[in-house]
């Protein structure tokens, strides 16, 4: 039987080879119950060229009294700094890897602020 993790997972391994065969640098997202996760990966696949989650300090504080980073507000957040680091690593186009997660809600958020900060994939 196919658990609800497995499934995604397997959605995720047809994205990536997809991506890989393009040699493009990808940004994956993951997501918890409580946080959102965001890393750009080079065009390899070995190194992280530039991260960023709800887990650090600065955006829990700018998230305020809410603290939560398990919601779309968190997410926008997040989007808009994965791109700042990106764009200060030097790199403006990425594929969009969504680890199998359907394109809704925290991952939308996440890809769309990217988008406006001024990621392009």
């Amino acid at each position: 039987m196919l658990t609800k993790k497995i499934q995604r997972l397997r959605r995720s391994r047809q994205t990536r080879l997809r991506i890989a065969q393009s040699g493009a640098a990808r940004l994956t997202v993951f997501r918890s119950n409580l946080h959102i996760f965001a890393s750009v990966i080079s065009d390899d696949g070995t190194k992280v060229l530039a991260s960023a989650s709800t887990v650090e300090k600065e955006v829990r504080t700018e998230l305020g009294s809410t603290g939560k980073g398990g919601n779309t507000a968190a997410a926008t957040l997040v989007g808009k700094r994965i791109a700042e680091r990106a764009k200060a690593a030097g790199i403006e186009k990425v594929a969009f890897d969504r680890s199998g997660f359907a394109y809704h809600g925290r991952v939308k958020a996440l890809a769309d602020a990217a988008r406006e900060a001024g990621l392009q994939f």
